[in-house]
């Protein structure tokens, strides 16, 4: 029989349970954040709340002096479409007859946020007086615009020259078994919107109108043979994909007067994104378009190289599951592009991401608790065993 109800499991299950059950979709966090800060005050931690917008945010901090590591995620979720298409109610979690625990945001991600919580308990209830600093930069807009979310709390944070050395994600970033992938980077994103003008006319007499869309096929085409870098040790080469082309007024007889495109880069190290900007204005000047662009930058690549947080993560995920984490740079991007603006060492490290944002989203709930002693045997590497030795800055 499925289990729906808490009582009885692990702190990080039921704490899992009872935000997995408020129905955060992006931007209400539905008294999320108001749980885990009570947790957290208990533990002495100094908690400010710091809302923009219509996103509520919080910062809070333990500890008086040394190297600071905080962790990182989010209580927002994105939709659940129709609940009917669940085989649970997608906001009443359960752990089911194979012992996964279901619901949404299970996997991305309440079950980590549930994990770094209990981690940072069983720490302080052993290590009360430990080195360094523990902090928390949580925010209720990472599924949507990014805007008011860490990317504010990043701002407020440089504004007052807080310091930040190293970061933990808890996005899902394990593949086939739990810390068997960490993200120790992403590529930029750089996102634009192509806006071709010809001359709106007749079909029968096309001398009398330009059209747009002839004119941009063969410069679109030469975009996507562009080779725009070969990549490095670290980010596969950069590549440029079209999402959007639209043209036309819907009538089968009417040259239209613009088309627009919509696009996308992800890029590496290798290239920056001025570089990008300019070698695609030359390529489309070359066919000699009418255009302009709107471009929108969604972040810089980073790369935390091995160092102290590598090698304690590694240490924790080693020391729990018994294998030797692959460091990867793939996906989409994360909050950690804001962060890591700060200087800070980051590195992403979750659940497995096999069900993310689908139906049914899941996560081995075995896997959680682990995810909590990994959590924690971090904690212990750098604020333990390295004595909050200063990080390379």
């Amino acid at each position: 029989m499925p289990i729906t109800e808490p009582e009885g499991l692990s702190p990080t299950l039921a704490l899992a349970f009872d935000l997995i059950g408020r129905a955060s979709v992006t931007p209400d966090d539905e008294g999320c954040q108001t749980i885990m800060i009570e947790r957290l005050e208990a533990l002495g931690f100094h908690v400010e709340r710091l809302p923009f917008g219509d996103v509520e945010n919080f910062w809070a901090v333990r500890g008086h002096h040394g190297p600071v590591l905080a962790f990182a995620g989010h209580t927002d979720v994105v939709p659940s479409g129709p609940h009917t298409s669940w085989e649970f109610p997608p906001f009443s979690p359960c752990i089911d007859d194979d012992g996964m625990l279901c619901g949404r945001g299970a996997s991305d991600m309440k079950g980590s946020l549930a994990a770094m919580i209990t981690a940072v308990e069983r720490f302080v209830g052993h290590t009360p007086d430990h080195d360094g600093r523990i902090a928390f930069l949580i925010t209720a807009d990472e599924e949507g615009p990014a805007i008011d979310g860490t990317r504010a709390v990043v701002e407020h944070l440089r504004e007052r020259n807080e310091r930040l050395d190293y970061c933990i994600v808890g996005e899902p970033s394990s593949t086939a078994t739990l810390g068997d992938v960490i993200k120790n980077g992403r590529r930029g994103s750089l996102g634009g919107v192509l806006h071709v003008k010809g001359v709106q006319g007749h079909v029968a007499y096309p001398h009398l109108a330009r059209n747009p869309i002839h004119q941009a096929l063969p410069a679109l085409e030469a975009l996507t043979r562009e080779h725009w870098d070969a990549g490095n040790d670290f980010f596969p080469a950069t590549s440029f994909q079209i999402s959007n082309f639209r043209a036309g007024t819907g009538a089968t007889n009417v040259v239209p007067g613009e088309i627009e495109v919509v696009f996308n880069f992800r890029y590496s190290t290798e290239v920056t994104h001025e570089a990008l900007k300019a070698r695609t204005e030359a390529i489309l000047e070359r066919f000699g378009l009418e255009f302009h662009i709107d471009w929108t930058l969604n972040g810089e690549p980073f790369l935390t190289a091995e160092g102290a947080l590598v090698d304690a993560v590694m240490t924790g995920v080693e020391a729990i599951t018994k294998q030797r984490p692959a460091l990867s740079t793939s996906g989409g991007t994360s909050d950690g592009r804001f962060i890591a603006t700060l200087g800070a060492q980051v590195v992403e490290l979750g659940p497995l991401n096999d069900t993310i944002h689908k139906v049914n989203e899941r996560v081995r709930a075995a896997d959680l608790d682990e995810l909590s002693r990994i959590y924690e045997a971090t904690l212990q590497a750098l604020f333990t065993e390295e004595n909050g030795r200063e990080p390379t800055r």
